[in-house]
């Protein structure tokens, strides 16, 4: 049984590395262009936030090193990717995301490691950081809904990628099943929402990628049913929590 979990983590984390790559053709554009323009900052820095959290997690818990490695490498990236933001951004994005790091990455993570280092110990460590961190996950998994609402209203999976949905559905399921394969419940009730929700935008695909747009879509869009940019706050589904 551990070979098999050890050979299903090693699977996950191959498939959470490409997941954590995968903006990177987004942050291109943005060194050729010298400019974020209207992308945001939010999802890399709650990403790093996300990975920093489960890196802590992996490092605290007996037998958590696949769970560490493969988020410290997530670390590494979103501190690539949002020190490109603050190089790139425009002044008042620069101070926006400025704050946003000063306030989740830096304030809110060190008090959430005082905290649990301080005032807990043992297993009930392990499991304020698993609740900390699958709830954060949940939140995080959440992001494609308002996506999923507009691929329905305009029937057209144009503001919804395939290959997002399809990382979304693989990350999720493979660490579920790890998750089960060494009884992990904090890794596996927020990937196991994954995948449901992963499942969820593939079958849409399969619904309405031949689909003959709505004439209105372009107003249902505007009108608010997607949100402002969303396209630009997609990598928060794939380089979020790996595990």
């Amino acid at each position: 049984m551990e070979s098999l979990s050890f050979f299903v983590g090693v699977i996950g984390n191959i498939i959470s590395v490409l997941m954590f790559l995968s903006p990177a053709r987004t942050f291109w554009q943005i060194i050729n262009q010298g400019s974020t323009e209207e992308f945001e900052s939010l999802p890399y820095i709650c990403t790093f936030l996300s990975s920093f959290l489960w890196v802590y997690y992996g490092i605290t818990k007996p037998d958590g090193l696949l769970i560490a490695t493969v988020n410290g490498f997530g670390v590494l990236v979103e501190t690539v990717y949002i020190a490109l933001f603050l190089f790139y951004a425009p002044a008042k994005m620069k101070v926006k995301t400025g704050i946003l790091v000063g306030i989740l990455d830096v304030s809110f993570l060190t008090a959430a490691i005082l905290l649990t280092r301080l005032a807990l110990k043992g297993d009930s460590r392990i499991d304020a950081i698993g609740i900390l961190c699958a709830g954060l996950n949940i939140i995080m998994y959440g992001s494609p809904l308002s996506a999923m609402k507009t691929v329905v209203a305009t029937k057209s999976v144009e503001y919804m990628p395939f290959l997002l949905s399809f990382f979304l559905f693989l990350n999720g399921g493979i660490w579920t099943l790890y998750a089960f394969l060494v009884q992990d419940l904090f890794l596996g009730v927020p990937n196991g929402a994954g995948f449901l929700l992963g499942t969820a935008q593939l079958l849409l695909y399969a619904i309405y990628r031949n689909a003959k747009p709505s004439i209105n879509s372009k107003n249902i869009i505007s009108d608010g049913l997607l949100e402002e940019g969303f396209q630009h706050h997609q990598p928060l589904i794939l380089p979020q929590s790996s595990t």
